[in-house]
């Protein structure tokens, strides 16, 4: 028997190369980090040179693997170690957004390399706040970032409000606070703006105080027009519950003359609420022509709610231009304006010199030729009336 070792077979001949996709390549952030270091170092504080040193790094290092160092060092001067500190270990670069000057031009320059940004001191959030201002202003991030403020550790520390500070004076410096308004619209940031502070300090007076003290006036406006708003809605839902249910006509004027002077809500205001209430109430069939004379039945129990609150000519000229634009606005109604006017005229809603006045000068452009020549022959008829009024005073004096 033999006791030798058999040999195993062995291949000869041409060697094979791995491909570069079967080989994993290791995770280094700390050697991704001194290529980027040493390059920026080496660059300078020219943001032009260090803008062409990142281009021609990005063709050999991995920008999308090591995101998150790179940003690091862009905007700390070194990757984080765990905490939100800068690690020690390594060599840090004096190139990044907190060592910049702290004013719009640096940040503006800074904008074109930062997509994403951290800040931890008080000069640090500054830069931090007037470059995501930036970004805002020129599109480049969603307003759905002010979100992150709203945490609630940081709300307390009264960080959230100073980083907003610094924020919206940039945004709106780059922009108006029309712009701003909008984007913030958008993600539906508009109305979460008193969550900057405690719950404690969660006020329209706190929050304009702290803004105009800090020169943003624009700002403190658009709250508290927001707040208005929001508070004007609740009271339109509330007005529109209580008249389904059919409360008591003295119970709901009662309950809006509270809210009137809890909400500082003018006459000429309330009366376009009431009036959207009421047309949100009368009930119609939408079917045809027939529409309008069950709808003016119905709106014919609710004038003594649209009385209350039309005690003064411009109340009954905002109330005539509402009538105008709902017309306007709902087809099968375009030709029942006349009608709706002169109920209410008769029910003493509205007064000869309300109409007068509308018809001559106070009316809008929606559907204006339409509903002058409704209004002719009735506006003709309280010329005469007033006429003929004013000729009997005159014979009995």
């Amino acid at each position: 028997m033999n006791n030798q070792k058999q040999q195993k077979p062995t291949l000869t001949g041409q060697r094979f190369k791995t491909r570069k996709r079967d080989e994993k390549e290791r995770f280094d952030p700390t050697q991704f980090q001194e290529s980027i270091v040493q390059g920026l170092n080496q660059t300078g504080s020219d943001l032009e040179a260090v803008a062409k040193f990142l281009d021609a790094s990005g063709a050999k290092l991995d920008y999308r693997r090591y995101a998150e160092t790179l940003f690091d060092i862009l905007v700390a001067g070194g990757m984080l170690a765990p905490g939100g500190s800068i690690s020690d270990d390594l060599t840090r670069t004096e190139f990044c957004l907190f060592t910049a000057q702290e004013d719009l031009e640096t940040m503006q320059a800074y904008a074109q390399l930062l997509l994403f940004l951290k800040g931890f001191t008080e000069s640090e959030r500054n830069k931090l706040a007037m470059l995501t201002g930036i970004l805002l202003a020129n599109g480049n991030i969603s307003a759905a970032v002010i979100g992150s403020l709203f945490n609630e550790n940081v709300v307390k520390e009264g960080v959230s409000a100073a980083f907003a500070v610094k924020l919206f004076k940039s945004w709106i410096y780059e922009r108006d606070i029309n712009a701003v308004a909008v984007a913030l619209r958008k993600v539906g940031m508009d109305n979460r703006l008193m969550e900057l502070f405690p719950a404690n300090k969660r006020s329209c007076e706190h929050f304009s105080k702290y803004f105009t003290d800090a020169g943003l006036k624009e700002l403190s406006d658009f709250a508290r027009n927001q707040e208005a708003i929001g508070s004007r809605k609740e009271l339109q839902k509330e007005l529109q519950e209580m008249m389904a249910r059919g409360d008591n006509f003295k119970d709901i004027i009662a309950y809006v003359r509270e809210e009137m002077k809890k909400t500082s809500i003018s006459e000429q205001l309330m009366i376009g609420i009431v009036w959207s209430s009421v047309m949100s109430c009368v009930e119609w069939n939408k079917k045809e022509e027939l529409v309008c004379e069950q709808s003016i039945k119905h709106l014919k129990q609710y004038s003594p709610l649209l009385k209350a609150f039309t005690s003064q000519g411009a109340s009954e000229i905002i109330l005539l231009v509402k009538i105008q634009e709902y017309c306007y606005d709902n087809i099968h109604f375009m030709k029942a304006f006349q009608k709706i006017v002169v109920l209410l005229y008769k029910a003493n809603v509205l007064s000869e010199e309300a109409i007068l006045k509308w018809y001559t000068e106070a009316h809008v452009a929606k559907g204006k030729s339409v509903f002058l020549e409704q209004m002719k022959k009735f506006v003709e008829w309280l010329k005469h009336a007033e006429e003929e009024s004013e000729s009997e005073e005159e014979e009995e004096n």
